[in-house]
């Protein structure tokens, strides 16, 4: 089974990114995380990203915030998946990371999901990697069914409520 790389620029980037271990724990998808800075270990972020095929990686999420350059340098040296997180900062809220995360040249997607939205990383790394294994692609399905069982039990229970105070 494919493992997923998580890559983040600082240790202040974990309970963003804990949400994606969760996601990927349930879903019983390895990963690895590393803390690696875009610019204050390029070189490891680089060498990571070059050998993340090779070391049985299918898909990369990078969790960064304000400049936010680190999902960016990692695709740069990788054709793997990359889904950027960016994480929300004091100054601007996220907004800052948000553009610096989904604004990338022609050539070099990052795949970005919602500021701090680390579950959603892990669900869409998660979905591209169920294209090729099967048991992860029913575990989806089969999380998808008890979400829906979930919200329509949330709905009953309102409606019962609302019953009560007629």
């Amino acid at each position: 089974m494919l493992k997923v790389g998580i890559v983040i620029g600082s240790d202040s980037d974990l309970p963003v990114i804990k949400k994606a271990t969760d996601m990927l724990t349930e879903l019983e998808i390895p990963y690895e995380i590393h803390i690696y800075s875009a610019h204050r270990t390029p070189e490891k972020a680089a060498a990571f990203s070059r050998g993340a095929r090779e070391n049985g990686f299918g898909a990369i999420i990078c969790a960064a915030g304000m400049a936010a350059h680190l999902a960016g340098a990692v695709a740069a040296n990788t054709t793997l998946p990359v889904i950027g997180i960016p994480c929300s900062s004091p100054a601007f809220g996220g907004m800052d990371a948000l553009l610096s995360t989904v604004q990338m040249p022609s050539g070099i997607p990052v795949a970005t999901v919602a500021v701090n939205g680390g579950a959603n990383a892990a669900l869409l790394a998660a979905e591209i990697l169920s294209v090729s294994d099967s048991g992860i692609a029913h575990r989806l399905e089969k999380k998808r069914r008890a979400d829906c069982l979930k919200v329509l039990d949330k709905d009953a229970r309102v409606n019962e409520a609302l019953k009560a105070l007629d």
